[in-house]
């Protein structure tokens, strides 16, 4: 069976076409399409998404289902991250990309986020990972989770998503006022739900997901992606820590330049940073495992599951 998920983030909006042989079989990929759309930007001053982002919205999701169709996709999901369910005018717009595309997109939220990622998170790494503390850094929102079994213990969604923040940040790059005021706002923030994800008992493994935590890996030192997905890759907090204080002296323009990060992901890539920086540091995390599964993966697989009963008491 081919299998397509959209998901319609605050930046892009990503085409995953798997393949999944047989119940329990490893899904395999097949194509992935991408288009940046930073649909969180496009907002009017009552927090509705525009018109213009709507129409747009509109645009990418059909060409998503051509893509698909000419993949040979039998079985086709769309869903929606923070950029949407925090609209003001969620529903038109759904009611508006259904009636274009066809596709009823299903709007996530936060907390089920964390939840989908981190299956992900569980199949890749496997039981023997033991108890995972999982980190994803969104466009606009921070989701972490933690547990010992494929659904966490606990999982939460922060506002704390690298795009959301780099908007807060005046200047390219910005002065170190501003992104000392953002360092103390998001390490209070985190601090609310640090005791609820501790609670449950020590970590085995910490696990980092998402374009911005591999992007600031590769940047670190990570193997780049042409080497594949079994490579082991990392992110240690002194790396970080590092990055973090050169990141905030460089303009988006030569932080595109830095490997593994592009142009479109250079302006939130500080942002991203304090944010990661600031949630290894809460939960004393010397080193993520970085995870090449993550919110997309995690859909395909919650949809195996149902397909198969194993999601069944």
């Amino acid at each position: 069976m081919r299998l397509g998920v959209i998901d319609v983030g605050s930046n892009t909006v990503h085409l995953l076409v798997v393949d999944a042989y047989h119940p329990g079989a490893h899904p395999m990929p097949d194509y992935s399409h991408s288009t940046v759309l930073r649909l969180a930007e496009q907002l009017t001053p009552a927090g509705d998404i525009s018109p213009r982002g709507a129409d747009r919205l509109s645009r990418v999701i059909t060409s998503c289902v051509e893509v698909a169709e000419e993949r040979g996709v039998s079985q086709l999901m769309g869903f929606a991250t923070s950029a949407i369910r925090e609209a003001g005018n969620t529903e038109a717009v759904l009611s508006q990309v259904k009636e274009a595309s066809g596709v009823d997109l299903e709007v996530l939220d936060g907390d089920d986020e964390a939840r989908v990622t981190f299956l992900a998170a569980r199949r890749w790494f496997g039981w023997s990972a033991g108890r995972l503390l999982l980190m994803d850094v969104g466009g606009g929102s921070l989701e972490l989770a933690a547990g010992l079994d494929e659904l966490p213990d606990v999982a939460v969604s922060l506002p704390l998503g690298a795009g959301r923040l780099t908007r807060e940040l005046d200047g390219d790059p910005p002065g170190s006022r501003g992104v000392k005021e953002l360092r103390k706002r998001v390490r209070a923030e985190i601090a609310t739900v640090q005791p609820r994800l501790a609670r449950g008992g020590e970590r085995d493994l910490a696990v980092g997901t998402s374009k911005t935590i591999r992007s600031l890996a590769r940047a670190c030192g990570a193997a780049p992606r042409a080497e594949g997905p079994y490579v082991r890759r990392t992110l240690t907090h002194a790396d970080l820590s590092a990055l973090v204080q050169r990141l905030a002296t460089m303009p988006a323009a030569e932080r595109a330049a830095l490997p593994g990060v592009s142009a479109g992901r250079a302006p939130q890539l500080l942002a991203g940073a304090v944010v990661v920086e600031a949630a290894m540091d809460l939960f004393g995390v010397g080193s993520l495992a970085v995870c090449p599964w993550a919110l997309r993966e995690g859909l395909i697989l919650r949809f195996l599951d149902a397909m198969t009963g194993r999601d069944q008491p």
